[in-house]
């Protein structure tokens, strides 16, 4: 279990690099996808919700350090996101959740529960309402996230190697 958060880990700093650099290249609107969070999603339907919630509390503590946003708001974000996603483990589901469309709308589900209440503690906006907010700042990045997501889907082997 120790190996699966040392790989977690590992793959996250190429990730971010690539989150940071090329990723905002293809913002729509200001609208970017999240890869560390699909990241997130597929190592905590690998090992399960406690994983899921330890390893969100991780990504999002080194997020708030390496970025330099308000200090939480996206430890609290993750670790959230990596709850609900560990709600769909399944040990006999596994190899079905990552050949189908059901990854990228657990991705989906996660994606907008994270950017809602990230945007939510570190933005200063009062005016908007809440409904508002959680579709501009919750629903479009959630689903940009989730249309990514599917190239992990297309991707993946069909059998598993081990």
């Amino acid at each position: 279990m120790r190996v699966l958060y040392i790989l977690a880990i590992i793959i996250f700093f190429p990730l971010l690099v690539v989150q940071s650099t090329v990723i905002p290249l293809i913002a729509i609107k200001g609208v970017i996808p999240d890869l560390m969070l699909i990241l997130l999603v597929y190592f905590t339907l690998r090992s399960g919700q406690i994983h899921g919630t330890i390893l969100g509390f991780i990504y999002g503590f080194l997020l708030d350090i390496i970025t330099g946003n308000i200090f939480g708001s996206a430890m609290i974000a993750k670790t959230i996101s990596g709850f609900v996603a560990g709600y769909f483990y399944n040990d006999n589901k596994k190899d079905i959740y990552f050949k189908s469309i059901v990854f990228s709308l657990i991705v989906l589900l996660s994606a907008t529960i994270d950017s809602f209440i990230f945007s939510f503690f570190s933005s200063v906006e009062l005016e908007k309402s809440i409904i508002l907010r959680f579709f501009e700042q919750g629903m479009f990045p959630g689903i940009y996230t989730a249309v990514v997501s599917l190239i992990l889907v297309m991707f993946h082997p069909r059998r598993n190697p081990f």
